[in-house]
């Protein structure tokens, strides 16, 4: 049953949809960190947030951290290891709670809210698919907790979020640029030289690894080593 190709499908998009949530916080929670330390220095548009610019500052570091747990749960995944699953678990709730919050006060406070909300969306999407894994039918295929045999699944796996995550940063200044433009400028894009840098190398590992994966001679088994 975890062989059949339905689970390995399904194991794969857990892993990229984990991997792609877990940027979109990361970026999310980074991407605030303007408006946080400076909420009266655009225009007008966020002075009503000025008297909880302490609860800005912990929407950037806990959005962070939840990203960084998110990456930490993807590293997991594609590892197998024993608490994978609990950790991507933690990372979704956090990140969701986080933004579910931030969507209210910034609807509350500004009347806006955007991008916050694809942030949450994209925490609730990937956080009702790994619950849908734990029904005992999927479950069975999906299992995170996989042998070593099964380690070329999680190989492709990074190798399509690296190249994904990679394509996710270059794109998202773009993306955000109808919420992040003030007075012309498209603030989404301040961190141009950087994002480019790690969207492409995040591209190129991606390309790296599958290639590897592709072209690199196949290992024996250890007894048969043994034998030679």
């Amino acid at each position: 049953m975890r062989h059949t190709w339905w689970a390995k499908t399904l194991r794969i998009l857990g892993i990229v949809l984990m991997s792609l949530t877990a940027a979109f916080t990361l970026l999310g929670g980074a991407g605030t960190t303007c408006v946080a330390l400076n909420p009266t220095g655009w225009g007008g548009k966020f002075d009503a947030i000025q008297p909880f610019q302490w609860l800005w500052i912990l929407f950037v570091l806990v959005g962070i951290a939840a990203g960084i747990l998110g990456v930490r749960a993807v590293v997991l995944l594609v590892r197998g290891r024993r608490d994978a699953y609990r950790a991507a678990l933690i990372a979704l709730l956090l990140g969701t709670g986080l933004n579910l919050i931030h969507v209210f006060a910034s609807r509350a406070l500004r009347g806006a809210s955007m991008p916050v909300d694809a942030v949450l969306y994209t925490n609730v999407l990937t956080l009702i698919v790994f619950l849908l894994f734990r029904l005992p039918t999927i479950w069975q295929g999906v299992n995170y907790e996989k042998p070593a045999g099964e380690k070329e699944t999680g190989k492709h796996a990074a190798a399509i979020s690296l190249a994904l995550t990679g394509l996710l940063t270059l794109v998202i200044p773009y993306l955000m640029a109808p919420t992040h433009t003030i007075g012309g400028v498209n603030w989404a894009d301040a961190w141009h030289t950087a994002l480019t840098v790690i969207g492409a190398g995040l591209i190129l590992g991606g390309l790296g690894l599958g290639l590897y994966r592709r072209f690199a001679p196949a290992q024996q088994p250890a007894t048969a080593m043994a034998e030679n």
